[in-house]
C-alpha cells in the first residue's frame, strides 16, 4: 500500500460482529490537506470506519494508515497525530467550558498562558463566551457540542476526524463550524468528516466516498459525482393555477414522466436527461397549449439526488449505528 501523499489509507478493512458485516473491504485514500466527506445510509458502516481509522476499534481484516502510521501496529505514534471529535460528547461536566479548554489545551502541551489565550478564541469563535463560566453540566446539547468541538480545534492536528460534528446545531452555529473547518485546513490539516446534511458535504468536502453494506460503492468531488448521475431537473412555473394540469400535461409528454406540482407556487418539477432537448421541447409544447411560463429553470442533480440514486435511500440521515 503506497502512502505518500496520503494522510488517510484504508486497504481492504473488514470488521464483522457475528455474521454482521460492518466494513467488508472498505478502501480509502485521502490526500494530505484535503477534505473527505463519508456519506451513507444508516448502518452503511461509516462510524466503524471511524473507530477503526483512530485505532478505537481494531479490524479484523485490511490495514489502515493515518499521518504515514499503521493505527494497529504504530497505535501510538497514529494517535499523536489524529484529533477526534465522535458523536458521544466528552466533556468534564464539573468544570467550566473555560476550564474545559484550558485542561485539554495543557493535556496537548500548550503552555498555561497559551492554553488561556487559545481558550478565549476558541469560547468567542463558537459563541461561547456569555456561559464560559458556567459548568459544562448547566449547557444545553448545542452548547455541549459546540464546546466537544471547540476542544477538537484547540490544536491544529495532521488528521481530524468528524463523526456528525453539526448534528442538531441551528444553521448559524453550522456555518461557524465550517468556517473553523476551513481555517484548519487552510493550515495544513486533512479531515475526514461523516455527516447526514448533504449541504455540508457539498460546502466541505474535496472529496466525496459513498459507503454502502461496508464498503466504498462510489468516490469522486462532488461535480464528478453529480455528473456521474447525469440528468437534472426542469422547473416551470405558470401563471396560474389552473394551468397547472396543462402544463402537467405536456411535461408528462415530452418527458414520459408526471411532474410533481407545487399547487400553491404555480410550480411543476420533472426529472430530465437531455436537459437542452427537453428544455426546448418543453418550451415549445406549453406555448403550443397556450400556457404562459412566468419562469423557468434548468438545474443539475443535487448531491442528495446522487445519494439516492447511489444507495436506494432518500437521505444520507445516520444514526449512532448500533452494534457497529
Amino acid at each position: 500500500m503506497a502512502t505518500a501523499g496520503y494522510a488517510i489509507l484504508a486497504d481492504g478493512l473488514c470488521k464483522h460482529y457475528g455474521t454482521t458485516k460492518a466494513l467488508d473491504g472498505f478502501d480509502l485514500a485521502v490526500p494530505h490537506g484535503a477534505v473527505c466527506a463519508l456519506l451513507g445510509p444508516n448502518g452503511a458502516g461509516k462510524s466503524t470506519a471511524v473507530r477503526v481509522l483512530t485505532s478505537l476499534l481494531r479490524p479484523d481484516a485490511g490495514r489502515a494508515m493515518v499521518g504515514g502510521f499503521d493505527v494497529v501496529r504504530e497505535t501510538a505514534e497514529a494517535r499523536y497525530r489524529i484529533g477526534l471529535t465522535g458523536q458521544s460528547i466528552a466533556l468534564d461536566e464539573v468544570l467550566t467550558g473555560r476550564e474545559n479548554l484550558e485542561m485539554f489545551g495543557r493535556l496537548y502541551h500548550l503552555g498555561a498562558r497559551e492554553a488561556r489565550r487559545r481558550a478565549g478564541e476558541l469560547l468567542e469563535q463558537f459563541d461561547l463566551v456569555g456561559v464560559a463560566g458556567a459548568a459544562a453540566k448547566t449547557y444545553s446539547g448545542g452548547m455541549r457540542r459546540r464546546l466537544d468541538l471547540a476542544i477538537s480545534f484547540i490544536t491544529a492536528p495532521p488528521v481530524l476526524f468528524l463523526d456528525e460534528p453539526t448534528a442538531a446545531m441551528d444553521p448559524r452555529h453550522r456555518m461557524e463550524v465550517w468556517n473553523q473547518v476551513r481555517t484548519l485546513v487552510a493550515q495544513g490539516t486533512t479531515v475526514l468528516l461523516t455527516t447526514h446534511y448533504l449541504d455540508e458535504a457539498d460546502q466541505l468536502a474535496d472529496q466525496i466516498s459513498v459507503i454502502d453494506r461496508g464498503r466504498v460503492i462510489a468516490q469522486g468531488t462532488p461535480g464528478e459525482l453529480k455528473s456521474a448521475v447525469g440528468g437534472g431537473r426542469l422547473e416551470i412555473v405558470v401563471d396560474r393555477a389552473d394551468a397547472c394540469e396543462r402544463a402537467a400535461e405536456v411535461l408528462t409528454a415530452v418527458t414520459g414522466i408526471a411532474p410533481r406540482i407545487h399547487i400553491e407556487a404555480n410550480r411543476l418539477v420533472v426529472p430530465v436527461r437531455d436537459r437542452t432537448g427537453t428544455l426546448t421541447d418543453a418550451l415549445r409544447g406549453l406555448q403550443d397549449a397556450g400556457v404562459y411560463v412566468r419562469d423557468v429553470a434548468l438545474r443539475g442533480p443535487t448531491l442528495d439526488e446522487v445519494f439516492a440514486r447511489l444507495t436506494g435511500h432518500e437521505t444520507a440521515t445516520d444514526e449512532k449505528e448500533a452494534g457497529r
